[in-house]
């Protein structure tokens, strides 16, 4: 009899969490899901990209979208995959990070211009003292990445950011950095950096372990400004472009796309047309410019490879 009175209680107990979700429209995690809807579509193209044959899926949506993540990670095969090329051990993760957001679009509502032009600008010292930024800013998308600034280099690399990629350890916490007309993008390479956006988002306390380096302590951007890349870009970009392989050998540690690997692979599935600038390194005079900002020389780089 009192086996029977548990079941009962058990029962009664999971109806009134499973009408709780549905009434109050939350998910498994107690999380009111954000409306997001892809609204907009990469324009079609009347003539095919150079690097069409690179592309397997040539109108693939890059941003996650709370409402349907998992289903297209099943489709594109990212459940099998464990970050930064998948959700597999992570989606709760995802989902949390996800549910804090306001939108997943690509482009503004009434950007309709198809056959994009785009530039991927990289931090390489070959910018240094250049004048590229009117030229950098006539391109129709300019994706950046980590903390590459922009103000006080204009003349150098233009004022214009359509993307920003970062991750938890590279990103921007100087408010002055944050252009409002951008949208920035987290590349999760661990489960550490969607916890680190969950708890600034919800202004929780940040833990700070698990990180290379110590992250960004505040946010200066907006949640409508914020998107997650798909893993599947990353994917790409690792086993397609660079050929990695998806073993390592045991005594040798595993390696992963850099972020610009990352945006040029994610320009090549929204723009018909790619062009990279600062991507070039004086690997030959140590005492070049590592990057068009600040005063390191190509000694640090030559260390790293020592």
């Amino acid at each position: 009899m009192r086996g029977h009175l548990v079941a009962i209680f058990l029962s009664a107990v999971f109806l009134y969490y499973v009408l709780y979700c549905i009434l109050w429209r939350t998910d498994v995690y107690g999380v009111p899901p954000v409306e997001m809807k892809r609204r907009n579509k990469i324009q079609p193209c009347s003539s095919k990209p150079a690097f069409a044959s690179l592309l397997r899926f040539p109108q693939f949506h890059p941003f996650l979208c709370a409402a349907d993540f998992r289903k297209l990670a099943s489709f594109y095969g990212s459940d099998k995959f464990d970050l930064p090329y998948g959700i597999r051990t992570s989606a709760g993760h995802f989902q949390l990070a996800l549910s804090k957001l306001q939108s997943c679009d690509l482009f503004e509502e009434f950007d309709n211009v198809p056959c994009k032009k785009c530039v991927v600008v990289g931090n390489g010292g070959v910018l240094k003292n250049k004048t590229l930024g009117e030229k950098i800013d006539s391109y129709d998308v300019i994706i950046r990445m980590n903390n590459g600034p922009v103000v006080g280099h204009e003349e150098e690399v233009g004022r214009r950011t359509t993307f920003r990629l970062f991750y938890p350890e590279s990103v921007f916490s100087d408010p002055k950095h944050n252009d409002p007309n951008s949208t920035v993008i987290l590349t999760a390479f661990k489960p550490h950096d969607l916890k680190w956006l969950w708890e600034l988002l919800t202004g929780g306390k940040i833990n700070t372990n698990g990180f290379w380096k110590k992250p960004a302590l505040n946010l200066i951007y907006k949640p409508y400004q914020i998107r997650i890349l798909d893993p599947f870009i990353i994917r790409m970009a690792a086993y397609e472009l660079l050929n990695f392989p998806k073993v390592f050998p045991k005594n040798q540690k595993p390696k992963h796309p850099t972020t610009g690997i990352i945006a040029i692979t994610l320009a090549f599935h929204i723009c018909h047309e790619v062009h990279l600038a600062g991507f070039k390194y004086n690997f030959s005079d140590l005492k070049s410019p590592l990057h068009y900002y600040g005063n390191a020389t190509m000694s640090v780089m030559n260390k790293i490879y020592l």
